[in-house]
């Protein structure tokens, strides 16, 4: 290899590195918190690796306002955002974004039409931590997986006793539906506190306990959804 092509191959080695140790900086879970008389606006920021999610949803009453979600990379003193889904795409046409950012102890800026300050929450490292993609209904008998590789996904986001689903089709940016909040994995027992719910802002406040089991990158999920019926999925560990 030629003294030049090395240098070059030196440089990206290098850069990517950077942007690596860049996004294990920022990894965390981030909330801003806005109030009115009428009501208190919560943004809530997940970001793992190379993934990030924004939502922002009212509490007290509860309102489901929207999502966005995708892979991004950092270049200088900005995140640009590449976007899997955006709930609001049919209204703003929206699949990238720019964000100015600045990042002191756990005080997150990000600028872009306006300013947002947000607080990273404590660490809480759990059982089931990171992204997971909706696979198929078990049991597990070989049966062809969803995967990451069709556009119609499924996507579960849990990260410092914070959780997420979002279902989305990429083809033609479809928004299908959302639901988060906090959970506990503890024992094989599995709990989540819903706090937003794009369907049904009703549901918000309800408590669901499932068993879990992780079997290399699957996650065995059962016991009785949100209206009492048995249901057995599988989730796998997004790569």
């Amino acid at each position: 290899m030629k003294k030049f092509e090395k240098r070059v191959l030196s440089l990206l080695v290098i850069l990517s590195t950077v942007t690596v140790s860049f996004a294990q900086e920022l990894n965390g879970v981030y909330f801003t918190t806005s109030t009115t008389d009428s009501a208190s606006t919560q943004q809530e920021l997940k970001v793992h690796d190379n993934y990030l999610i924004l939502s922002v949803y009212e509490s007290s009453p509860a309102k489901f306002i929207k999502t966005i979600g995708g892979f991004y990379t950092v270049q200088n003193d900005s995140i640009k955002v590449k976007l899997e889904f955006n709930s609001n795409y049919e209204n703003d046409s929206i699949s990238e974004l720019a964000y100015a950012y600045s990042l002191k102890g756990d005080q997150l800026v990000l600028q872009s039409a306006s300013q947002s300050n947000y607080q990273r929450v404590a660490q809480k490292e759990q059982d089931l931590d990171g992204p997971w993609l909706f696979g198929t209904r078990g049991p597990d008998t070989g049966q062809e997986r969803r995967g990451d590789s069709r556009t119609r996904k499924t996507l579960k986001f849990l990260m410092n006793g914070r959780f997420q689903w979002i279902a989305y089709d990429t083809n033609g940016f479809q928004f299908k539906g959302t639901g988060g909040g906090s959970y506990t994995a503890v024992d094989g027992k599995y709990t989540e506190n819903i706090e937003y719910f794009s369907r049904d802002n009703k549901r918000v406040g309800a408590s669901l306990e499932f068993d879990y089991e992780v079997k290399d990158i699957d996650w065995h999920h059962t016991g009785n959804n949100s209206k009492g019926q048995p249901m057995y999925e599988i989730w796998q560990r997004r790569l």
